[in-house]
């Protein structure tokens, strides 16, 4: 006698495991958001350099105005460095050299400061595009660099290439053995162009392009 063969169970499936796989279709192929892209920050330096120094500095500046002010207290006389001082600020006039020198000084390293904390830094990661405001991403600029000057390289009749990325502009200079400047020029600037637009950073720099033939 033949044994009838019994038909496979169906693997039972979690209730919501339809659903799940659904939404997350839709995410994957659903169109983007209308309405301009989010805009893309550079990310900010924690500056723990010029932090610590300005710190040592306002420290050790405080701690010995403190240990003279104590010592005063407590019946000791000032000390040398505070008398003088005094005595310098409340006699020299306002005109006097060193007290513009000084005043100059002063003034420059507090704009420095400023600028340090309105400033994001990190002028070697370029901030690319990205489909949400709070996901963010950057490119190393030196890898950029090298990555424009492979494609520099790729274009016919380059020799040797340099490409430099700066705040808002990219210059790349290359240099031509064969075929005529102009040709090689028109078909580098498209070439950089495109990978530029491969980079997706989320301000595009200007391109500056200069060829020169190769000396032999």
């Amino acid at each position: 006698m033949e044994r009838a063969q019994d038909p496979p169970a169906e693997m039972e499936r979690p209730a919501g495991a339809d659903e799940v796989t659904s939404r997350t279709l839709g995410q994957l192929t659903g169109q983007p958001p209308a309405g301009p892209p989010p805009r893309a920050r550079r990310p900010w330096s924690a500056r723990r350099i010029p932090a610590a120094l300005t710190a040592l500095v306002i420290a050790a500046a405080a701690g010995t105005l403190l240990f003279d002010v104590v010592r005063v207290r407590a019946g000791q006389p000032a000390a040398a460095w505070r008398r003088r001082l005094a005595d310098e600020l409340a006699t020299r006039p306002l005109d006097d050299t060193l007290m513009q020198i000084g005043a100059a000084v002063i003034a420059v390293l507090g704009l420095w400061l400023i600028v340090l904390a309105l400033s994001p830094g990190l002028r070697h990661q370029l901030p690319l595009r990205t489909p949400d405001a709070q996901l963010r991403a950057v490119l190393d600029r030196e890898a950029a660099e090298l990555h424009l000057r492979d494609a520099a390289m790729r274009v016919p009749g380059v020799s040797a290439a340099k490409v430099r990325f700066h705040r808002s502009r990219v210059k790349a200079r290359a240099d031509v053995r064969f075929r005529a400047p102009d040709d090689v020029k028109a078909d580098l600037r498209l070439s950089l162009l495109e990978e530029l637009d491969r980079l997706a950073l989320a301000r595009r720099p200007s391109l500056d392009v200069r060829v020169r033939p190769r000396r032999k």
